[in-house]
């Protein structure tokens, strides 16, 4: 995550990835505060970015005995927004190099958004780097995140209070 993210005045990417996990106590302390449910723990869990509303990209560790860069990549909003925005890793880093950072993906693609994709050169060298052998388009990524997840936004919902 050391590729810098343009936001370029709202045309960019809104992503600011953090050097390191969010901390579990604030993990846990920011979820009891987003669902309204003192009741829960942020365990699974894995912050590590934000966009400037202040909505967090996370792994979400619902795959038992696999890795975190195995799960997937979910974004809860400032205001409430959610999605699954990728299966996994792989599929993250394609999303970003196409030009899509967690909250547009999760949002813009609800709203029926059609503004055009800017790829992203350096970012687009690190996903192939990385996961070269799963290349896939920001489009199929999300669908295939939704197709996969379809209930996330339930889920999430039935912890608010």
């Amino acid at each position: 995550m050391a590729v810098p993210f343009d936001y370029d005045e709202g045309e960019g990417v809104d992503f600011e990835p953090f050097s390191a996990f969010l901390p579990a106590e604030e993990t846990t302390d920011w979820l009891r505060a987003w669902t309204g449910n003192p009741d829960l723990r942020g365990d699974d869990f894995r912050v590590f970015g934000q966009d400037g509303t202040g909505g967090y990209a996370a792994f979400w560790l619902v795959r038992p005995h696999r890795s975190l860069g195995d799960q997937p990549v979910v974004f809860l909003g400032s205001e409430g927004e959610t999605g699954v925005v990728a299966r996994n890793l792989p599929d993250l880093l394609w999303l970003l190099a196409d030009g899509l950072g967690p909250a547009e993906a999760a949002t813009s693609y609800d709203r029926g958004d059609d503004r055009a994709l800017r790829p992203n050169r350096q970012l687009a060298a690190v996903a192939e780097r990385f996961a070269g052998d799963s290349r896939r388009s920001a489009v199929r990524v999300v669908e295939s995140a939704s197709r996969e997840f379809p209930d996330f936004d339930g889920t999430l919902r039935k912890l608010c209070r």
